[in-house]
């Protein structure tokens, strides 16, 4: 069992209930779900877990069309009919066609890695529930090698969700859940000056006053993330806009807000 604790690193700022989730999870050898709404810093975790315990970091983005069996291991019928018929390999050794996914590199890793599946509910409604027993038992078998490929360190998995879909009751079960809300205003500013340490204090207040209040916008159809945030504070310093102009003129507002709508009400605010 790993007993080094997350505390986070330079670069990522958790919440105490973050660290502490990350960390009943790695304990309890349970994956951990994580949701929020996207920009509170879901993938960016797993990258700041991996370096903070000093780990390989394998990622496993899920799409619409992504299956289970991706993630397990691929079998290339086509490259050995190919090499039946024009190459020299033994195509009777059918293990070299065999490419383990990225659930069977983790499994197959002789350290222990950071495993993160991204974005698990853009996938359909069984597809975690197809993962039920590798995540459970830590194993899965090839059957055209007759091979049981079984975890030879048991990863730290986490699980990302933008709650798009309802994740089925026993895949539920076996997780520790935590939601990342958005970050209130103290600890936003902990995290852009992570980023911009020598932000003048005016102009990030400016900044944020803006951002919290277009958030706010009952109307509103995308709000704006974090790193929307961030974009926005690096092109004001870099184009050098005065700060008594930044609620006055929005300034490269386009950096924050994307939708023609909610430009609209952006600039129809009253800051």
């Amino acid at each position: 069992m790993n007993t080094r604790q997350f505390q986070g690193t330079k670069e990522y700022v958790a919440s105490e209930q973050l660290l502490a989730a990350v960390n009943v999870a790695i304990a309890l050898q349970k994956p951990l779900l994580i949701k929020g709404e996207p920009g509170t810093g879901k993938t960016m975790l797993a990258e700041a877990v991996a370096k903070s315990l000093g780990k390989k970091l394998i990622i496993w983005n899920i799409k619409s069309t992504t299956k289970a069996q991706d993630g397990l291991y691929m079998y290339d019928t086509i490259q050995r009919l190919y090499d039946g018929q024009f190459g020299e390999n033994d195509v009777h050794d059918i293990s070299q066609y065999i490419k383990l996914g990225k659930l069977g590199e983790a499994f197959d890793s002789e350290e222990q890695v950071i495993l993160l599946i991204d974005e698990i509910d853009k996938a359909d409604l069984e597809f975690p529930n197809d993962l039920l027993w590798e995540l459970d038992q830590m194993e899965f078998y090839i059957h055209e090698t007759k091979r049981t490929v079984k975890a030879k360190q048991r990863p730290i998995v986490i699980i990302t969700s933008n709650a798009e879909k309802e994740l089925p009751d026993a895949f539920l079960r076996r997780c520790i859940f935590h939601y990342i809300d958005f970050p209130d205003k103290a600890l936003m500013e902990e995290i852009v000056r992570v980023h911009f340490p020598n932000v003048d204090d005016e102009l990030l207040k400016n900044a944020m006053d803006v951002f919290y209040e277009i958030r706010s916008f009952r109307d509103i159809r995308k709000k704006p993330s974090t790193s929307e945030l961030i974009d926005w504070i690096n092109a004001l310093q870099i184009g050098g806009i005065p700060v008594e102009k930044i609620k006055k003129e929005l300034p490269f507002i386009g950096v924050v807000v994307k939708k023609d709508e909610d430009m609209e009400t952006a600039r129809r605010g009253n800051y």
